[in-house]
């Protein structure tokens, strides 16, 4: 979705109002640039403005285990950053979930250091990380990715210790479809492996919840389903209003007008949740695709939120 120049205009302004606010957390470039880009949701392009403020590997005082099996299939695979750092006491975990549209995308891209960065994040803030991926759509449909996670989370519940990492501890993120897959994990009890879920929080960042608030993309159907009556059960919205486990949500203030639109949703549903209301955060400046690929820059304004959650579930 494209900006007129009288629009771009106007949100210069704001932009740069808020960044004077706020000390300046994105450069005005990055932020004009994301502007220049839209509404769209762009890895590439979006790639290419993060990738070199990202670290390259070797990662000093990181010990990093590739291609671990959680499971038998080709993609039950999960990437383990442990701190080389020794700790008195356990560690909390991260577990991350990707995106991709349900049909695409990895725990790692070839020659990307997405998404090592989140791994990287994690283990300078105390946890250890676990980057994991998933059968995918059409060969994999609903509920596979809710069933891999399920897995996963058993997998770092029975094993995590091993590592030094605290199974009462376990926090799950996911982005876009990740984001969609931890959100049935969590809605879904009969999914769960672990008693409660084992998880002491999720996170789901510009996700959806209401498979019927409008109508799906060829993704999502090829991922949910043609029955469209099917699609209020194999929804998240539900569920994640009853569940116990503390939830955070975030979405980007240059989302595609669906995401926003859903995080408008799951937040004012949220707070009728007998365990209180979500922790909500609107990104400003931020893409699709910005919001994860800035983490472990000097943006913190996400990753801040997010250790304000783990700080406030403890």
């Amino acid at each position: 979705m494209a900006f007129s120049k009288a629009a771009l205009s106007a949100v210069a302004i704001l932009l740069a109002s808020a960044a004077s606010a706020q000390q300046a957390p994105m450069t005005e470039d990055m932020a004009w640039k994301l502007l220049e880009l839209g509404r769209t949701i762009d890895p590439a392009k979006t790639a290419a403005l993060f990738a070199p403020l990202q670290q390259k590997e070797p990662y000093p005082g990181v010990k990093v285990e590739r291609d671990l099996k959680y499971g038998p299939g080709d993609r039950h695979l999960f990437d383990l950053f442990v701190p080389e750092a020794a700790s008195p006491t356990a560690r909390p975990v991260l577990i991350f979930i990707h995106g991709g549209g349900f049909l695409a995308g990895n725990k790692r891209p070839p020659g990307s250091p997405f998404y090592d960065n989140i791994m990287l994040w994690a283990p300078s803030n105390g946890f250890i990380g676990v980057n994991a991926t998933y059968r995918l759509a059409p060969q994999s449909p609903y509920p596979a990715g809710a069933e891999d996670i399920a897995a996963v989370v058993a997998m770092v519940a029975g094993k995590i210790g091993e590592r030094g990492g605290d199974p009462r501890r376990v926090y799950l993120m996911g982005h876009s479809a990740g984001a969609v897959h931890v959100a049935n994990y969590v809605s879904h009890p009969e999914l769960y492996k672990v008693k409660d879920g084992g998880l002491a929080g999720a996170v789901m960042l510009s996700g959806i919840y209401d498979l019927t608030a409008s109508p799906l993309g060829d993704p999502e159907i090829a991922y949910f389903g043609t029955d469209s009556a099917r699609y209020a059960d194999r929804s998240s919205l539900q569920g994640l209003l009853t569940t116990k486990i503390p939830l955070m949500i975030a979405a980007a203030e240059l989302d595609p007008p669906r995401f926003v639109e859903q995080f408008e949703l799951m937040k004012q549903a949220a707070c009728k949740r007998p365990a209180g209301c979500a922790r909500a955060t609107m990104l400003p400046q931020h893409s699709h695709m910005s919001e994860v690929y800035s983490i472990n820059t000097g943006e913190t304004r996400l990753t801040d939120e997010i250790l304000a959650f783990v700080k406030a579930t403890k």
